[in-house]
């Protein structure tokens, strides 16, 4: 990776850092094909007037405390994880008891530090209760419910993720005005330099809805965390979080709001040029490959094989891969249409991918199938235990993913890692473990984990920052809950983790 004095690198030097922060984020490379204006549209976007009044203000969960997962007053899924312009989505409604409600669309970024733009209201609409579907073969629960609105998506909408917000209209029989969410992602085909998958999957992976439907509970069965006994189907609403604290505002969101948001918030904050995908959109690598490139982020587990063999091809096409998250490329994950032929509706687990059985503790293996080695493409795998927490510690300062941290050899990001994170590294030609140390599963248990990078064909690198809680150290957005996992936590936003974000896009970008 050996370069000339480029202009990258003469800001990494010490007396230059206030220059690079100024202009670093917002530099287009001269070597890119896509139109200035292109390359501009997310900064652009982010100067729109945006609004914080987009968090949820009244919820009501079916049971109090950790055991309620669904809102019935109001609750609701989308007909597609991803839409393009042009493209139409519909939104399916249930309102017990029936009733009015209003769906306003946010388009979740930066926005002068308010986190969304307001992009459209539709309503008041009609609202009815819905049926909660029985159980069905592999015990999935797949809603066929009726569409309450339909919206084709405007030509003007940038790619994103988008949150709708779904609120009961009071009436005078006392009704409150209940509120939950439905989220999805609007992609394009532009060329960018940075796309921004969403770990959909593992969203619905630890679905509870309506209480415990997720693919983690088969009652009776002995490997209820890992057997292929279970679907669950993206035709349902996403329940409350339901891992590791209460995020009741976390109804109808996935995970986006505690993890992948403050990655979002932070990137649109520095004007990069970003663009968004769902997990069902790296089935092939043709969008990926038109990007410099490609980030995974926050709980990134459930992977399609397809996804896979993708992001492997692109990583070897020359964009950079950064995984900024932990427990990644888990479980092989196939996609299948739902009831009404719908494609990549329903997901199960096929079995794992091969890290996982290579730990210090080899896991008994219920399956038939094993994937290929997750490390080789991210550089580590996944041990047993994959959980616990700990402090993110710097193993070689003098790589360049350090230049302007001021980080010495030793030193640590208190509590970054967790709450699940990659060990084992993969014996890649060039591979450099960059951070590493203990977590402690349980908060007792001393489990190693390794931060790697590692060169790739044409000049790229994938980065693996070993822990789902890397975007945590970049930004805390309005909606940002704190957390706290085996009985560590991280600090929240810290300019080390913030600089070797930058150093590694723009190292991603510049190239």
């Amino acid at each position: 990776m050996t370069q000339g004095l480029s202009f990258r690198r003469i800001c990494f030097r010490p007396g230059c850092l206030a220059l690079w922060a100024a202009v670093a984020c917002f530099t287009p490379s001269s070597e890119s094909a896509e139109p200035a204006s292109a390359r501009d549209l997310i900064r652009r976007e982010n100067q729109r007037a945006g609004t914080s009044d987009w968090q949820l203000t009244y919820v009501r969960l079916d049971k109090s405390g950790p055991a309620g997962f669904r809102s019935p007053g109001i609750e609701g899924y989308c007909s597609r994880q991803s839409v393009a312009a042009g493209e139409p989505i519909e939104f399916f409604v249930s309102t017990e008891p029936e009733g009015e409600f209003t769906l306003e669309i946010f388009r979740m970024g930066y926005y002068g530090g308010l986190g969304a733009r307001l992009m459209k209201t539709l309503g008041p609409l009609a609202g009815k209760t819905q049926p909660t579907p029985l159980v069905g073969p592999r015990r999935i629960r797949e809603c066929r419910w009726e569409p309450s609105a339909r919206l084709v998506i405007a030509d003007d909408w940038p790619s994103g993720v988008y949150l709708g917000r779904l609120s009961r209209v009071p009436n005078p029989d006392g009704t409150m005005p209940w509120q939950s969410y439905v989220i999805f992602i609007v992609r394009d085909d532009r060329p960018a330099d940075i796309l921004f998958q969403c770990p959909d999957n593992t969203w619905q992976a630890y679905n509870r809805w309506p209480d415990s439907y997720s693919l983690y509970i088969d009652p009776g069965y002995e490997f209820a965390s890992s057997g292929n006994r279970v679907d669950v189907s993206f035709d349902r609403p996403y329940a409350k979080y339901a891992q590791i604290y209460e995020n009741p505002q976390s109804v109808g969101s996935g995970e986006f709001l505690c993890w992948e948001f403050s990655l979002c918030y932070w990137l649109e904050q520095h004007g990069y040029d970003v663009t968004y995908c769902s997990n069902s959109d790296m089935l092939t690598p043709d969008r990926a490959a038109k990007c410099k490139a490609f980030i995974s982020v926050g709980h990134d587990e459930y992977w399609d094989l397809r996804q896979y063999e993708s992001v492997l091809e692109i990583s070897r096409s020359g964009t950079c891969v950064l995984f900024l998250s932990g427990n990644s490329i888990c479980w092989v994950t196939p996609f299948r249409a739902g009831a009404d032929g719908r494609p990549n509706r329903i997901i199960h687990r096929k079995g794992p991918y091969k890290g996982l059985t290579m730990g210090p503790e080899p896991a008994k293996n219920p399956f038939d199938y094993v994937g290929p080695d997750e490390g080789l493409l991210l550089g580590a795998r996944n041990i047993l235990p994959v959980n616990g927490g700990g402090d993110w510690v710097c193993a070689k300062p003098e790589h360049w993913i350090f230049a302007g941290t001021g980080m010495k050899k030793g030193d640590r990001i208190r509590g970054l890692v967790g709450w699940e994170f990659h060990g084992d590294p993969a014996p890649i030609e060039g591979l450099e473990v960059v951070a590493e140390g203990i977590a402690l599963h349980g908060g007792t248990r001393p489990v190693p984990y390794q931060a790697t990078i590692h060169p790739t064909p044409k000049g790229g690198f994938v980065f693996n920052a070993s822990t789902i809680f890397w975007s945590l150290g970049l930004s805390a957005p309005p909606g940002h809950m704190p957390l706290w996992s085996h009985n560590t936590r991280p600090n929240g936003p810290d300019p080390r983790v913030q600089q070797i974000t930058h150093n590694l896009l723009r190292r991603a970008i510049d190239r």
